[in-house]
C-alpha cells in the first residue's frame, strides 16, 4: 500500500453527538467525538460498558445516524444522504461483523453469506457462486449446506465475516468479534481479519480484550462518549509467562551470605 492511499481520509467525524431521552433521562452516548480514519488502518476501539463504542459503531455503519456534528465518508457528508442511498452505500462499501454472528437460522451457510448480493443485480447463480467462492476462501466449502445451527463458534463467525466480505467492501466494522469465542477461534478470527487488512480493507473494532490491540495499527480508548486517548501504534501486552524474571540467581546469593554468617 502506497504513504498516498494510506494518508487518504475514508471517515471524518467532527463533533459527533448522539443523545438518547428525554428530560431527565436524557443522556449523551457520544458527546463531541472528533474522528479522523485513514485508508487502510486497523483501528482496536476499547473503553467501559457504556461508553459510546457501539453507538459510535453504529452511525458510522450509518445503522443509526448523529444527534448532532458531521459525518463525511469518503468527501460526502451523510447527513444528504438520502436513507435508500445510505442503504446501498452500506451493501457496497462497509461490511458488518457482530459478536451475536446474525445468521439466519432457516437459510443455510451458503444462503446466509450470498444474502447480502440480493440487491446488487446479480443473478441468482452468480450470488450463490460468489457466496461459495468466499466460503472456499475460509476453508469452508464443505460447509456450505450446513444450517448455522450445525456450526461451532469458530465456524459460524468465520462464515458471518465471509457474509461481510461478500461485496467486496472497503470498509469492515467488527463489533467485538470475538466475545463468543475461546482463545483459540478467537486466535483464528483475528488472524482471518489481518489478512484482510493487508489486502488494503480499513477496519474498525470494538473489543474489550487488550491483547487484540497488538493485530490494530491504532487504538482508541473512549470514556464517557468521548474520545479519552488516541495512540497510533499498537500496544503490546504480554502474558506473564511470557516475563523472564531472574529468580534463581538472586536466591543463590543469599544462601550464600546466610552460610557467610554462620
Amino acid at each position: 500500500m502506497s504513504a498516498k492511499s494510506a494518508s487518504t481520509p475514508v471517515i471524518q467525524l467532527t463533533d459527533l453527538k448522539k443523545r438518547f431521552g428525554v428530560g431527565d433521562a436524557e443522556h449523551y452516548a457520544l458527546d463531541g467525538v472528533d474522528l479522523t480514519v485513514n485508508k487502510g488502518e486497523f483501528i482496536a476501539i476499547m473503553g467501559p460498558s457504556g461508553c459510546g463504542k457501539t453507538t459510535l459503531l453504529n452511525i458510522i455503519g450509518m445503522l443509526d445516524r448523529a444527534t448532532d456534528g458531521e459525518y463525511i465518508l469518503e468527501d460526502r457528508n451523510v447527513e444528504d444522504i438520502r436513507g435508500s442511498q445510505q442503504a446501498a452505500i452500506r451493501a457496497r462499501q462497509i461490511g458488518f461483523i457482530f459478536q451475536s454472528f446474525n445468521l439466519i437460522e432457516r437459510l443455510t451457510v451458503l444462503e446466509n453469506v450470498a444474502l447480502p448480493l440480493t440487491y446488487s443485480g446479480l443473478h441468482h447463480t452468480k450470488r450463490i457462486q460468489r457466496a461459495s467462492d468466499v466460503l472456499k476462501s475460509f476453508h469452508l466449502q464443505e460447509r456450505e449446506y450446513y444450517m448455522p445451527w450445525q456450526l461451532s463458534g469458530g465456524q459460524t463467525q468465520r462464515v458471518a465475516i465471509a457474509r461481510a466480505l461478500v461485496n467486496n467492501p472497503s470498509i469492515i466494522l467488527a463489533d467485538e468479534p470475538t466475545g463468543n469465542l475461546d482463545s483459540k477461534s478467537s486466535h483464528i478470527i483475528m488472524e482471518e481479519l489481518s489478512e484482510i487488512h493487508k489486502k488494503g480493507n480499513t477496519i474498525l473494532m470494538v473489543t474489550h480484550n487488550p491483547n487484540l490491540t497488538t493485530y490494530a495499527t491504532r487504538v482508541i480508548t473512549m470514556l464517557d462518549g468521548k474520545i479519552d486517548t488516541d495512540t497510533a501504534e499498537p500496544v503490546k501486552h504480554e502474558g506473564a509467562s511470557s516475563v523472564k524474571r531472574p529468580l534463581g540467581k538472586p536466591k543463590k546469593k543469599k544462601l550464600q551470605k546466610r552460610k557467610a554468617k554462620k
